[in-house]
Order: structure tokens, then C-alpha cells, then sequence
């Protein structure tokens, strides 16, 4: 090609971008019959396998080269686990994938329990980390195309969200009405709590049902889909201020762990026991809560976030005894891990988005206003975020926000 037919050619190019771009920012919804440059109007797709360097449905520059966390080192030490990388190319979307720009992603307690490669021992480093992102949709391929568009908002739960940018299978995305971080807490934490006491729990009228770290991301939505089925809700907390939120999403009996005595409370109050434990925290708050479980008891084990940290993952139990409280009572444990009912997913996030979008669902998100450190802004602050975590201070979902300048290209 000579350097007169090549420029041509680069100039069809960039006008037909140009032109593309003005009528999907100026009418994304039109279907003109006839592009600027006489042809059939290009399809709204961007197909990053043509090329290293896009405009995104922002008019701004979609990087090359982006940052991300990284597990380097198996440890549950969070800080010592990932590394944060920099000038890491920007992935490409399959035939049938989306280019999210990621703007909010969830902290949860687990993710300590990933960078110890306790899910999957198979698995070495370096691998991706983080479980769940909110953002729009920056490119997407042929297929994907279907169901999506560029500039659509999309939330997922899939590990390699502590990034910039995320590869999603469109038949993974989750269709959100907007960046809304509150729609973020929904993703794990609101989905265990939703499938969990469907699924295990038997709620109805009447029944007494204790939430452990009722304040936190999970428990917030235990204790407010338990009222939905109108039972009677019990929640523990560590603080006075978690224990007024407890009561304005509608806790009946929240307890302070730091200032009562849990069993003794429960002991008193609720002699015959409790019928359903939605339990998250494991060790002492575990044993306390097999022994409140009153004659055909129900206790969902979602999780034991104070052992986490230790070396096994594990704090101790009193198990010598167990099998003789459960038959005594006729009462059951059971373990709930959501990738085993990934089938109830789209149903159950359908469903809660509702709710939250009808103002019939508290999502509490913390961003970390309250924080030593301040808010937690961009992935570097995902490590204080994660000690802000399990020093208990959260209320709610904690999230971090990426923030991404716009400068308008066209």
C-alpha cells in the first residue's frame, strides 16, 4: 500500500469512529440506515481484538495498560499475600465477553481465605483477586452484543475484581439500573443471605431467629428478609451505634456483645430457645449459638470470619459434645457456600434489586468515611479496607470506590 493509499485509509477510519461515536453519544437507542461515509451505519460494538486503543462510550481514552491486585505469596495476611501491579495490559473481550470499567468493588471477609489458596489448592500464584465489581460495559464482542451494549451498567461476582478494568462472560453480568454501590452489597453478601434462609432456613411467622454480626455486609439483609417473613429477629453487634442501625432496619432485640452477655441474655429472654441461627463468626459465638438452639433448632453456618486469620483458618470448638446437644434437641447444622446454588443466583438478585429499588431493602454500604485513613478511594486502599474489616468497624458492605477522570476526546 503506498503512504497516499495508507493515510486514505487511516482517514475512512477515523471518521467512521468519529461519526459512530457522535451518534451513540448524541441517540444510543437510533438505528440511522446510512453512515457518514455513505455505507451501512457500523454496528455499536468495539471489538478490542482490532486494535490496542479505543474511545469508550465516555469520549475518554480506553488505557492500554491499567492496574490490578495480584496475589503473589499464599497467606491469609492480605498485605502480604497481593501485590498491587502497575502498566498491566488492559484484557481483551471475547466473541462472547464485556470489557467492564470497574467503579465500585466489595470487600469480603473471605478474601483473605482466597489469598491463602484455601478454595482451590490447586491453584498457585500469581492469580487475580476480588469477588465482586459494579461498573459500565467499555467494549464487548460480537456475541456479546446480543444482550449488551457499550456504556450499559453491569454488575458480576467473579474473582479478578480488584482491578481497573474486568473480562465478564456476558452470561455471567447482571444487569444493574446504575452505578450504585448499594447495588454492590447485594452481589455476595445480599445473595447468601437471600438463598441461604430460602433454602435452609424454613422461616415463618412467629418463628426467633438469631443473626450474628447483624451489622455487617451479610447480616444487615439476614436480619431485614427474616422481618420480611415476619419472625422475630435477634441481632449481635459490637458497638451502640450498630445496635441503633440493627433497630432502624428493623432488628426487635439487638445485643451488644462488648457491653452483655449473649448467652446469658438469651438464656433469660429466650428460655426455649432459639429456631434459626443465621451465623457467620465461628468459635465462641459458634458454641453459643448451638447451645440457644431450641427442640428442632436450625443453625446456618454461611461462615467463621474470627478464624480467618489464623493459620488453619479455624478457631476451636467445643465438637466433643455436639453430636449429643444436636440429637437431645432433634436440631441440625448445616453449611451454606453460595457456589453451590449458583443455580438460585439470577432469581435471587433479580428479586432483591427490586426490593432495593422500591426503597423495600436497607443496603448499607460503608465507604470508609469513618476510617483512620479516610474513604477508600482506588485499589491501593483496598488493603486498609480489608484491616478496617476485621478490626470490626464496618457498617454494612464495605466497598471501594475507583474513580475515573473523563477527558473528553471528541
Amino acid at each position: 500500500m503506498t503512504l497516499n493509499a495508507q493515510s486514505s485509509s487511516l482517514l475512512r477510519s477515523w471518521r467512521a469512529q468519529r461519526c459512530w461515536l457522535r451518534q451513540l453519544k448524541l441517540s444510543p437507542l437510533a438505528s440511522p440506515d446510512r453512515s457518514c461515509l455513505g455505507g451501512a451505519r457500523p454496528r455499536p460494538i468495539v471489538d478490542m481484538s482490532y486494535s490496542r486503543h479505543f474511545l469508550d462510550f465516555q469520549g475518554s481514552s480506553i488505557p492500554t495498560s491499567m492496574k490490578k491486585l495480584v496475589v503473589t505469596k499464599l497467606s491469609s495476611n492480605f498485605r502480604e499475600a497481593v501485590t498491587l501491579q502497575r502498566d498491566v495490559p488492559v484484557p481483551l473481550p471475547g466473541d462472547g465477553d464485556l470489557l467492564v470499567r470497574n467503579r465500585f468493588v466489595g470487600i469480603n471477609a473471605s478474601d483473605i481465605n482466597y489469598s491463602a489458596g484455601r478454595y482451590d489448592t490447586s491453584v498457585k500464584p500469581p492469580f487475580d483477586v476480588g469477588f465482586e465489581g459494579i461498573g459500565e460495559v467499555v467494549a464487548l464482542g460480537l456475541s456479546a452484543s446480543a444482550r449488551y451494549t457499550v456504556g450499559q451498567t453491569v454488575a458480576y461476582m467473579r474473582p479478578g475484581a480488584f482491578a481497573e478494568y474486568t473480562v465478564v462472560p456476558a452470561k455471567e453480568a447482571i444487569p444493574v439500573p446504575s452505578v450504585k454501590p448499594e447495588f454492590l452489597a447485594l452481589l455476595v453478601s445480599g445473595t447468601t443471605a437471600y438463598i441461604s434462609l430460602k433454602e435452609l432456613g424454613q422461616l415463618s411467622e412467629g418463628k426467633t431467629v438469631l443473626v450474628t454480626a447483624a451489622a455487617g455486609g451479610t447480616g444487615q439483609f439476614a436480619v431485614q428478609l427474616a422481618k420480611k417473613a415476619k419472625c422475630h429477629v435477634i441481632g449481635t453487634c459490637s458497638s451502640d451505634e450498630k445496635s441503633s442501625f440493627l433497630k432502624s432496619i428493623g432488628c426487635d432485640h439487638p445485643i451488644n456483645y462488648k457491653t452483655e452477655n449473649v448467652a446469658a441474655v438469651l438464656k433469660e429472654d429466650y428460655p426455649k430457645g432459639v429456631d434459626v441461627v443465621y451465623e457467620s463468626v465461628g468459635g465462641k459465638m459458634f458454641d453459643m449459638a448451638v447451645n440457644c438452639l431450641s427442640v428442632k433448632g436450625r443453625l446456618i453456618v454461611i461462615g467463621f470470619v474470627s478464624g480467618y486469620q489464623t493459620r488453619t483458618g479455624l478457631q476451636p470448638v467445643q465438637a466433643e459434645m455436639l453430636p449429643a446437644k444436636l440429637l437431645k434437641k432433634s436440631a441440625c447444622i448445616q453449611g451454606f457456600f453460595l457456589n453451590h446454588y449458583l443455580s438460585e443466583y439470577k432469581m435471587a438478585m433479580k428479586h432483591l434489586v427490586e426490593l432495593c429499588e422500591n426503597r423495600e431493602l436497607v443496603c448499607g454500604v460503608d465507604l470508609g468515611d469513618m476510617a483512620p485513613e479516610g474513604k477508600f478511594t482506588g485499589l491501593e486502599s483496598v488493603f486498609n479496607a480489608i484491616d478496617y474489616m476485621y478490626m470490626g468497624k464496618n457498617l454494612g458492605k464495605i466497598v471501594v470506590e475507583l474513580p475515573h477522570s473523563v477527558n473528553s476526546k471528541l
